[in-house]
């Protein structure tokens, strides 16, 4: 599973963070690693310096497989809060995904 980051101008895009986030990726999506071929990671900044709520995005594109491309995105506070909500939304989706995958695989045989 090949993860790629592209960030905006107001957030840091250096390799220790991009190291840091990609193993929560890694280590919240190993499950669904078999099904995954890549995963491009979207942090930005809506407000720019300006602090605001919920400013910060990221959103995860992920490439399954088979099927279309899938996308889920989460705004929070920090970079990382929006990061693990994205992780979380993307598990779900995935998990939902997956199962209809299965289901079909089944129903076929």
């Amino acid at each position: 599973m090949k993860i790629q980051f592209n960030t905006d101008k107001a957030i840091s895009g250096n390799e220790r963070d991009q190291q840091y986030f990609s193993s929560l990726i890694a280590e919240g999506l190993k499950i669904y690693e078999p099904h995954i071929t890549r995963i491009e990671v979207h942090l930005s900044d809506k407000n720019g310096k300006k602090e605001e709520l919920n400013d910060l995005r990221c959103l995860l594109e992920t490439r399954i497989e088979g099927r279309q491309p899938l996308a889920v995105s989460c705004q929070a506070d920090t970079v990382e809060l929006a990061v693990s909500g994205a992780i979380d939304k993307l598990t779900a989706s995935l998990e939902t995904i997956l199962g209809r995958m299965q289901n079909q695989e089944k129903t076929t045989l």
